[in-house]
């Protein structure tokens, strides 16, 4: 069990990236969603010991690791946003250096590192130096580090950036079947990243937990407001302003509109919700100013 009670974080300056955010996590994965600026990173950096919260406490398995960090840190792969690497050695050497840091032994090493080339399909380029790796390349392996001691708790964030279609399959299929056994926290604003493999969702926006739940629970909260209609080029700037807008599709008969509304918005068929719609609305009603203003028009349009 990982458990973040009211966590908070302050920067320099009074900005506050993580406001009172409390989260407990079992085995499985946990898909944290939010818009860039929500705050994932600054959760997942105090989740993974990196950096302390102002306030709150950091539990695993019951024991304080804002106190004692290696707790954690010892059973834990990290995976983090900005990912570096020494760009002379090669993704062998590379990982290696970093088992021996873990304390895994050279023999277990090199056996779990021939695995882990083969896992992230790197095999082939394994004694090439890192810095002449593809931005691809080096998120792959980051992911081998990540899994190098067989970690109990792994938390990665934004994992499959720039992964090509077939590596973010390959990569969120490997992380379903860790997640049987392990807690993991995969952090992204892609929501196909964890539509398809995480059974509890959080989504997080100006430093708060605004939803929590199964991707079924997400859907229910939209469920009969999501429609389509086609509109004209010169009318969809008038759909934009009325209504929250979640897809454009330009077609040869017009622009096909997906939005929002609990209202029958003239012309428009009610359609079956899916994770990106109940995304946004959420993240729309935690950013939306006051009366007047377009986004705020637009929370009124789902609430209605």
């Amino acid at each position: 069990m990982l458990e973040l009670v009211d966590i908070t974080k302050v920067y320099a300056g009074g900005k506050k990236a993580v406001d009172g955010m409390t989260m407990h996590l079992g085995p499985g994965m946990l898909g944290l969603l939010g818009p860039n600026g929500a705050g994932k990173s600054s959760l997942m950096r105090i989740a993974a010991t990196v950096t302390r919260p102002t306030e709150g406490r950091l539990l695993f398995e019951g024991t304080d690791v804002v106190a004692r960090p290696n707790a954690l840190r010892e059973v834990l792969g990290y995976l983090p946003q900005d990912f570096g690497v020494y760009p002379n050695l090669t993704a062998r050497e590379f990982l290696s250096y970093l088992a021996a840091a873990k304390g895994v032994s050279a023999r277990s090493a090199k056996t779990r590192i021939d695995e882990l080339l083969e896992l992230v399909n790197l095999t082939e380029a394994g004694k090439r130096p890192l810095g002449k790796y593809s931005g691809g390349m080096m998120r792959r392996v980051g992911i081998a580090q990540a899994l190098l001691a067989d970690p109990k708790v792994i938390i990665v964030d934004e994992p499959t950036a720039g992964l090509d279609p077939e590596e973010r399959v390959r990569f969120r299929n490997l992380l379903s079947d860790l997640a049987a056994e392990r807690v993991v926290m995969l952090s992204t604003h892609i929501v196909s990243d964890v539509e398809s493999v995480a059974s509890d969702i959080a989504v997080v926006a100006q430093g708060r937990l605004q939803r929590r739940g199964t991707p079924e629970e997400l859907l229910r909260d939209v469920e009969g407001q999501v429609w389509e209609l086609m509109a004209g080029p010169a009318d969809v700037n008038r759909v934009q302003q009325q209504y929250l807008v979640s897809r454009l599709v330009r077609t040869a008969d017009g622009v096909r509109v997906r939005l929002l509304s609990s209202v029958a918005p003239p012309g428009a068929v009610r359609v079956s919700p899916d994770l990106e719609d109940a995304y946004l609305a959420i993240i729309n009603r935690a950013s939306a100013p006051g009366a007047g203003s377009p986004m705020g028009a637009a929370a009124r349009a789902v609430r209605r």
